[in-house]
């Protein structure tokens, strides 16, 4: 059976609620999920909860935004325990940075006539973190594009009219504040982050020397010389082999793990991170 490991709830960018994504898996056949919204747990007893009660294998989950050196990276996280005081203090310097970032947005968009105020975006948002994608879809709703690809190509996009960009941590720190709170750390879709796939053996490498877990192998847009490219680096490196849909609901048309997606991350990796983090010697 498959799992999926890197799925997105309203918490963050995604359009689904943990039930629903509940729901979702259990229709997919999944055995096995974890909940990764970007730099917020806030999902996560919820999802835990409800997986539980419908016999789904579910770990705790978290995407954060970071950066190594010049290159920006997404670290998923897994297995820790989403109440660590350390961790959600960390995390919230990230949220106050993102609302920060919004209304830097808010201001450029009105320089170039467009009004917008931050409760009408934060209604896209409903709870949890609001960004860009919500913005987005507010500029799509209020007609000033036809989709979000062109708010983000025209308005949104790195470099592009309203552009900001913000705080991140380094991928070092992010991975050393999953250990202290007791899971694992893995790079998210290593593919897309240089699609000659020039950066990332020295990329992975570095990571590893800075106590990287695992790579995100499975993946949609990753082809199968990828997969392989991947395979290779994580067993040379000694990483976990993980893999998810990167599911955002109505945000982008797709599913999770299975026949929709073409992609099928074993349920074994579930088990194979809760025996890395038993066996870790580098979690406080």
């Amino acid at each position: 059976m498959c799992v999926d490991l890197h799925i997105h709830s309203i918490y963050s960018d995604g359009t689904a609620l943990p039930t629903q994504l509940i729901e979702l898996a259990i229709a997919s056949e999944l055995s096995g999920l974890a909940l990764t919204d970007h730099d917020t747990v806030e999902g996560v007893p919820e999802t835990l909860r409800l997986g539980q009660e419908q016999g789904l294998k579910v770990l705790s989950g978290v995407e954060i935004n970071a950066h190594h050196r010049d290159i920006p990276v997404h670290i998923l996280g897994y297995g820790f325990n989403p109440e660590q005081p350390q961790l959600k203090a960390w995390l919230a310097r990230l949220q106050q940075f993102r609302r920060e970032r919004n209304l830097q947005i808010l201001d450029k968009l009105a320089t170039l006539g467009i009004s917008l105020s931050l409760e009408e975006v934060e209604l896209f948002s409903r709870c949890g973190q609001t960004g860009r994608p919500h913005i987005a879809r507010l500029l799509v709703t209020k007609g000033y594009v036809k989709n979000t690809t062109q708010a983000f190509a025209q308005y949104l996009g790195r470099e592009k009219a309203a552009w900001c960009s913000r705080f991140t941590y380094s991928a070092a720190e992010s991975i050393a504040i999953i250990h202290q709170a007791g899971g694992v750390a893995v790079l998210a879709h290593p593919g897309i982050i240089d699609l000659t796939l020039k950066k990332q053996p020295q990329l992975i490498h570095e990571l590893a020397e800075r106590h990287l877990d695992g790579l995100e192998v499975h993946y949609p847009r990753h082809n199968k010389k990828m997969m392989l490219f991947f395979n290779d680096l994580a067993r040379k490196y000694k990483l976990l082999a993980t893999g998810g849909s990167d599911y955002h609901g109505d945000n982008r048309i797709k599913g999770l793990a299975g026949v929709t997606t073409g992609i099928c991350p074993p349920d074994s990796i579930i088990e194979q991170v809760c025996e890395r983090i038993n066996n870790s010697s580098f979690f406080l």
